[in-house]
């Protein structure tokens, strides 16, 4: 699965994943491989990106998640490796 980070300044990560835990408005979810198509709001808090054997965590303000054939794009107001 791929996932891009963005924010309106700059691509903060992309690359391949297993998973990413994202806080969406109405709480956190997980997108995993082949996850149904989608598009949500998201919260300020905590992105963690499952890379397999490592991950990373992002603390973003406010956004959009959207899903879609095994990639994911996130767009938040800002966004900072933690």
């Amino acid at each position: 699965m791929y996932l891009e980070i963005v924010t309106p300044d700059q691509k903060v990560f992309a690359g391949d994943i297993v998973g990413v835990q994202v806080p969406g408005s109405k709480g956190s979810f997980e997108v995993l491989e082949n996850h149904a198509a989608l598009v949500s709001t998201l919260e300020n808090g905590n992105v963690r990106v499952n890379e397999g054997k490592t991950s990373q965590n992002f603390l973003i303000d406010s956004g959009v998640i959207e899903v879609k054939n095994n990639k994911v794009i996130i767009l938040a107001e800002s966004a900072k490796k933690q």
